[in-house]
């Protein structure tokens, strides 16, 4: 969590949000702690079609001033339906099991409930899948816990060739998704023809994805106007959120996250003198970003314990109790972490905050058929 000493928080939120409207978070990716279920089977053939039809772009919810239109593809509501048909579809991976949704479930927030991902053959990875609500806007290209994928498309193409993940080839995924006929009509539906590459699947998941939006959140009503939409445990750790704790350094805008890379000393090991995972240091080579690891949203944070790129705090007082210690002393810890000297009511109060920014706008079901 992060910070900048605050300006008054209404004022500071507001200059936040038209900040990132001219930028625009999430998202993410990893392999997912796998349970069989609905996501997982085989697709169903009966009334694919109809079972799934065309809806409207959404609304945004209040709070979020997202806008399609300022997004750098086009989304219509032919391309998110062919996206969510695409997210949902386990035929893109390598075994015929393991879907997008996989690991990003929609009753998480399209997290997940586990410390790390598990793709294909069982096989586990090393992070825990992020959320990628309200991730069509961040507030600089950076996507993944590190950062590797400067867009939604980019990133929507990696967890399908990724070995632990989805276990395909590009190749693979466009001759699969090629060989089906419905899937062929679709995309000639939204684009004009049947071509169908790895880019055109990644996008169709794109636009699905930035329809996932989280708002109308207490706190959103509170910040319109509506003064019990907080509890006054809530209230006081908006205080706190925005003043002495000094979240809002990082967790900035209307998807509190800036959308760069922090080293708080998760995964350090000071005995051997290095990180479990060193982070964003394998992306960008400097030194700085070592153990360094992207602003994840607070929208919808209960949804998704555990936290960290690792999963390794079980609850959001822990994480708390995490940043009020000053983080774990390392070479490359972030300046901005340092011991806050919270009491226990003032981290209970951090957490009911983060409580009220659970929202509405993002929950959805797989679909019961597919294109056949």
């Amino acid at each position: 969590m992060d910070r900048a000493r605050s300006r008054p928080r209404r004022a500071r939120v507001a200059l936040s949000a038209r900040g990132l409207l001219v930028a625009g978070v999430l998202a993410a990716a990893a392999g997912g702690g796998c349970q069989r279920s609905a996501r997982e089977t085989a697709p169903a053939a009966a009334n694919w079609q109809t079972d799934n039809p065309v809806v409207p772009l959404p609304t945004p919810p209040l709070g979020v001033p997202a806008d399609f239109s300022a997004l750098k593809f086009v989304v219509t509501p032919e391309k998110v339906r062919l996206g969510r048909w695409l997210f949902y579809d386990p035929r893109l991976s390598n075994d015929g099991k393991v879907s997008c949704a996989t690991c990003h479930r929609p009753e998480n927030a399209f997290s997940e409930p586990t410390p790390h991902s598990t793709g294909v053959g069982g096989q586990t990875g090393t992070r825990k899948a992020p959320t990628f609500v309200n991730g069509a806007w961040p507030l600089y290209d950076h996507f993944f816990w590190d950062g590797r994928a400067r867009s939604l498309i980019e990133q929507a193409q990696g967890p399908m060739a990724n070995p632990v993940e989805m276990g395909n080839t590009h190749e693979v995924v466009v001759s699969t998704v090629s060989g089906i006929a419905g899937y062929r009509r679709m995309f000639a539906a939204v684009y004009g023809n049947e071509t169908i590459d790895i880019e055109r699947i990644a996008e169709a998941l794109a636009a699905y994805e930035a329809t996932r939006l989280s708002g109308n959140s207490p706190w959103d009503r509170y910040e319109s106007g509506d003064r019990t939409a907080l509890s006054a445990a809530a209230k006081l750790g908006a205080e706190l959120f925005f003043g002495r704790a000094e979240c809002s350094q990082c967790h900035v805008g209307w998807n509190f996250t800036d959308s760069k890379f922090h080293n708080l000393g998760i995964g350090w090991d000071a005995a051997a003198g290095v990180f479990a995972d060193s982070g964003r240091v394998r992306v960008s080579g400097l030194a700085e970003d070592t153990g360094a690891f992207k602003t994840p949203t607070l929208r919808e944070v209960t949804k998704h314990a555990p936290y960290m790129h690792d999963g390794s705090i079980a609850t959001l007082a822990e994480t708390v109790e995490h940043y009020n210690r000053g983080g774990t002393p390392n070479p490359h810890l972030s300046p901005k972490v340092r011991p806050l000297g919270l009491s226990a009511r003032e981290v209970e109060a951090l957490v009911a905050f983060m409580q009220a920014l659970d929202g509405e706008g993002y929950l959805d079901t797989p679909p019961g058929s597919f294109p056949q």
